[in-house]
Order: C-alpha cells, then structure tokens, then sequence
C-alpha cells in the first residue's frame, strides 16, 4: 500500500512539473520584435536575414496568386532587394499570440519611400520549438484612397 501511496505521489510531482506554461518567449513583445525584425531586412536590404524569418512552408498570398513555400516566397521577393532603397516599409500596430498554439498574428502599415501608407498587412507566425517566430501566412490590401464621408 505504501508503495502504491508513493508512486500515485511520483505520478503527481511529475505531473505538475510538466504543467505546460507559457514560455517567457511566447509574448506579444517577442512577437512583436521579430515582426520589427523582418521589417529591418527590407530597410537594411539584407534578404538572408528576410529569408530566416519566413517559414519552410509558408504562403504569401500575394494578391490571390499564392507563393507556396519559402522557395517560391524568396523567388518572388528577392526583386524587392535588388536596389540600395528600401521600395517600401512597414510596422506592426497590433500584435497578439495564441498561447495554446504557438501561432501570432501582426498587422500594420505599409509606406512607400515618400511616407505615404499604400498597404496594411496581415501575417501569421508560427513560433518554433526554438523560441524564434517564422512567418506561415502573409497578406496585404490595398488602403483605400476613398473620399471622406460627411
């Protein structure tokens, strides 16, 4: 019996130290750093370190013509890197992180060099087991350069 008391114990104090909890990465801030991140290699124009934060399987929707994979993603963007200046920025407004799964979203502005906004994009990041965030999904539409409604 007291064996059996002993290991039903064992089993609890294994249990709760296997609790899963939030790790200290799995942040909006660390979520956010890594989308301020990505933004830098465009402004840097450093494309090895715009293709670390892209996923193996990620998909850039690319205005319904879909880019599937990091390959074909860096194929299509590499062009955005051939020149000394950035063609366009962005910045992350709102960030927020599912802690059950490991997945974050961002979205945000996207500016030409003149400082106009032309863009808002989506993205989705998915959180490795390393800590570090890749991107699995990414987005934009057009900012609609309506008339101002009464």
């Amino acid at each position: 019996m007291l064996r059996m008391m002993m290991a039903v114990v064992a089993l609890l104090l294994g249990a709760c130290s296997s609790v899963a909890t939030k790790p200290a990465s799995l942040s909006v801030d660390s979520l956010i750093a890594a989308e301020t991140a990505f933004a830098k290699s465009m402004a840097d124009r450093d494309f090895d370190a715009f293709a670390s934060h892209v996923d193996e399987g990620a998909v850039f929707i690319n205005g319904g013509k879909p880019l599937r994979g990091k390959a074909a993603v860096l194929a299509h963007w590499k062009k955005f890197f051939e020149s000394s200046e950035a063609p366009f920025a962005w910045k992350p407004e709102i960030a927020e992180v599912s802690a059950s799964n490991g997945l974050g979203y961002t979205e945000g502005p996207v500016s030409i060099p003149d400082g106009r906004v032309v863009t808002t994009f989506f993205t989705t990041w998915k959180q490795q087991a390393d800590g570090t965030w890749r991107v699995v999904f990414d987005n934009g539409h057009d900012v609609c350069n309506c008339p101002q409604q009464p």
